[in-house]
């Protein structure tokens, strides 16, 4: 290759770089929510939308690229002292967007670190006008109060502080020991009169139970004892007229009176038995039933049998003999078959059947 088409090629190569330099540098793309601050010879001269943009090349200049969305920034915690003298770490969130990119990149060098500043600066004295209890139940106010000023500061560099948000308020270790024994003895307080309200409640409704349980109770064995009063007064009331219906002698109900006796003997315990003055009357009167008589002194002597009396009719009275009972007995059963079957035959009915005969006795 000769020297001269070398030198042709070069120049070439050389043109065609610089064209693809000077179209590179005049043509931009600008993206959505996005500023592009342009200088000519070093002056403000333009702010690109979004979009495709032509430059004037090596005239126009790219000065900064300014993100226009809403932006969080996260600072480390500060140490903030409060009005009672304690020193509290607070964890702090702003939300902020650009507004005017030509103030956000001329009026201030970076202002995410004057955003930073800015809100340690106002956190301190806003806290520095709080006390610890304040700080800790005081989040909303102190939010407005830091949005207030930072608002105010950061519109002049083209800056809208959106939000401010306290992430975290970390008193110190010894001051969050007592406020935890603080809330657990108030937890331990509440507790303890929960549980006394319980044990009262609980107390009052089982002593109103046990006094409607003994009310209801006591009717009970009142209404209890009433119907067996008034059962042992009708069964006393009619053994009475029975008696009376009867019309019992003297004899009898001497009788009745010693047939009592060992019933009221009848006792383990029993080592003295006292005997009643109506026993003499009713052993005299059993004994003047069966023929007996006293003495001077009242002791009664048993006598012979007389004709009249109890002892008449015992010594008249003769015991009948087994076989003899028995023979009557079935004789007076056949009879009242006999009697039966004549009277079905007039009325035409089946006569019953015979009872079954006792065997002999031997």
């Amino acid at each position: 290759m000769e020297p001269s088409q070398a030198v042709f090629y070069f120049v070439l190569l050389v043109l065609a770089l610089l064209v693809v330099t000077t179209v590179a540098r005049a043509v931009r793309i600008v993206p959505q929510a996005t500023a592009v601050i342009v200088e000519r010879f070093g002056r403000y001269n333009k702010t690109l939308d979004a979009g495709l943009r032509f430059l004037i090349p090596f005239v126009d200049r790219v000065r900064a690229i300014v993100d226009l969305r809403e932006q969080v920034v996260s600072f480390p915690p500060q140490p903030v002292i409060t009005s009672d003298n304690l020193v509290v770490s607070i964890d702090t969130v702003i939300y902020f967007q650009p507004t005017d990119p030509k103030s956000a990149v001329y009026e201030i060098a970076n202002y995410i670190q004057g955003i930073e500043q800015l809100t340690v600066t106002t956190l301190r004295n806003v806290i520095g006008s709080l006390d610890l209890e304040q700080t800790l139940t005081s989040r909303d106010q102190i939010n407005g109060q830091l949005r207030g000023v930072l608002d105010e500061a950061t519109g002049r560099w083209g800056i809208r502080v959106n939000r401010v948000e306290l992430k975290a308020i970390d008193p110190p270790a010894s001051v969050q020991d007592s406020m935890e024994k603080q809330m657990r003895a108030e937890r331990d307080r509440r507790a303890a009169i929960l549980n006394a309200e319980g044990v009262k409640q609980s107390q009052i409704l089982t002593a109103e139970g046990d006094k409607q349980s003994s009310i209801l109770r006591a009717e009970g064995q009142a209404q209890a004892a009433i119907l067996k009063a008034q059962g042992e007064a009708r069964a006393i009331q009619q053994v009475f007229d029975a008696i009376h219906r009867g019309n019992p002698d003297s004899k009898l109900l001497a009788y009745q009176y010693l047939q009592m006796l060992p019933q009221v003997a009848n006792s383990p315990s029993n080592k003295l038995w006292i005997i009643p003055t109506e026993l003499t009357q009713a052993l005299r009167g059993i004994g003047s039933a069966l023929g007996g008589s006293t003495d001077g002194t009242g002791t009664w002597v048993p006598g012979e049998p007389s004709g009249s009396g109890l002892a008449a009719d015992l010594a008249h009275t003769r015991l009948e003999e087994p076989e003899e009972a028995l023979r009557r007995a079935r004789a007076d059963a056949d009879a009242a078959s006999a009697d039966a079957e004549g009277a079905a035959r007039v009325t035409g009915q089946e006569p019953p059947a015979a009872p079954p005969t006792a065997p002999p006795v031997g």
